[in-house]
């Protein structure tokens, strides 16, 4: 048991130093997928059908098919849709030929497919009294959207929301599959170093736990801030 402790704590510091890769693999696709998410989410409300239905079969193939799938065929199917040395004289080179920026895209549209369409029920969930009001006071369609019917709307999908994001900062780990070395990838590098199995994982496993916590705290903070007008007053 010592010499477990002992193993783990010299490995602490190369999983510690994973962590950053972690955190950006998390922030860039939490960000860039859920920007997508608006425009998906209003154009599964359209009444176009040219305009509904591919948004609502991008939803059905993110959330349908295993993210895992999705990040395999990204990463190793751009190379069969774009073949030829001039990508590689192209300004994409720098980016087609690191993984990091394969998983951004794989996460960042999966993102988008799920938080779609969470908006899109939170939108339509939106009090039919709070629109009429404001069609009462004289607002029109787009300022009814972007001042009632969408505030609204992350406020009621918020919690959700935060619930994704927690879940894409555990599905990072599926990065390490395709060269990212985020912390399960360098746990998995010194699995296959050290041969020691369970004691990478179970610090990787920690880390992870940590930083479940701590996110979790700093969304709750974020969701009570966007939602103070709701809190009960404070009793004199």
């Amino acid at each position: 048991m010592n010499e477990s402790f002992t193993f783990i704590a010299s490995i602490a510091p190369t999983l510690l130093a994973a962590v950053p890769m972690t955190l950006v693999l998390t922030f860039l696709s939490a960000v860039i997928g859920n920007s997508l998410a608006l425009p998906i989410a209003v154009a599964r409300l359209s009444g176009n059908v040219f305009v509904r239905y591919p948004s609502a079969f991008f939803i059905f193939v993110m959330r349908g098919t295993p993210l895992l799938a999705q990040t395999y065929l990204i990463y190793y199917g751009l190379g069969e849709l774009l073949p030829g040395s001039w990508v590689q004289q192209s300004f994409l080179w720098p980016y087609l030929r690191e993984g990091f920026w394969y998983a951004v895209f794989a996460f960042s549209l999966n993102t988008a497919g799920y938080t779609g369409e969470i908006l899109r029920g939170a939108i339509e969930a939106v009090p039919r009294g709070e629109i009429e009001a404001a069609k009462a006071y004289g607002m029109s369609s787009r300022m009814i959207f972007w001042r009632i019917k969408l505030p609204r709307a992350v406020q009621i999908c918020l919690p959700t929301m935060t619930g994704e994001t927690i879940l894409l900062l555990k599905a990072t780990s599926l990065a390490s599959l395709i060269t990212v070395w985020e912390v399960m990838g360098t746990a998995r590098q010194i699995q296959k170093v050290t041969f020691r199995v369970y004691e990478p994982l179970l610090a990787a496993g920690f880390i992870y736990i940590v930083l479940v916590f701590i996110l979790t705290r700093v969304l709750m903070i974020v969701e009570r801030r966007i939602n103070r007008h709701r809190l009960d007053p404070v009793a004199a």
